[in-house]
């Protein structure tokens, strides 16, 4: 063949292989867990006073009495109305539990007119947040001896605070405009019993 050597083949030892415990083991484990999940939705899901339950059944059974079929005829029997849902009667409110749930909205009016009639920040925000407070003041149901005005004063307040944010625009007549409206919010708190 050639001149050239040729290399010396030898045998050599094969490796070992490598030892699969931690995978044979969660595999197992693996395997465990999932026979406790199913027998725990069995254990769960079956009756387990082993009667069974009344109740109608879906196979066919054979009877000794015939049971009627429903006539093509429609029978002579009222119509159906719908049965008129109404809503239960509003609770009127104490005026205590009334001042509670409007006392935040109430406490956070002078403040917001502070920071108005300061002139300073972001103002546009402070009026959007005070409009947001009038309009839940407005909206919630006072107690029927004041109901009539509160309701006016509210919609007094949210007046006055649309003409805050016009002089706040324009940049004139703001003092006066804060004014009104520290007016009406005092009279609303007034009229909830601060």
């Amino acid at each position: 063949m050639t001149d050239e050597p040729q290399p010396e083949l030898r045998w050599a030892p094969l490796e070992p292989k490598p030892r699969n415990r931690g995978r044979v083991w969660l595999i197992i484990g693996l395997s465990v867990l999932a026979l406790l999940v199913v027998a725990a939705l069995l254990f769960f899901l079956l009756p387990r006073d082993g009667t069974p339950a009344p109740g109608a059944s879906t196979s066919p059974t054979a009877t000794t009495t015939p049971t009627q079929t429903p006539s093509a005829l429609p029978s002579a029997s009222p119509d159906p109305t719908a049965p008129v849902d109404t809503p239960p009667p509003v609770e009127d409110p104490s005026l205590p539990a009334f001042r509670d749930r409007v006392g935040v909205w109430l406490e956070s009016a002078p403040v917001g007119l502070d920071i108005v009639s300061e002139g300073e920040g972001d103002l546009e925000s402070v009026l959007n947040a005070m409009q947001e407070d009038a309009q839940r003041l407005a909206e919630s149901l006072p107690p029927s001896s004041i109901a009539q005005e509160w309701s006016t004063t509210t919609s007094e307040y949210l007046s006055r605070l649309d003409s805050l944010r016009s002089a706040v625009t324009s940049g004139s007549g703001v003092d006066g405009a804060v004014d009104a409206a520290r007016t009406t919010a005092n009279d609303l708190r007034r009229i909830a019993g601060f």
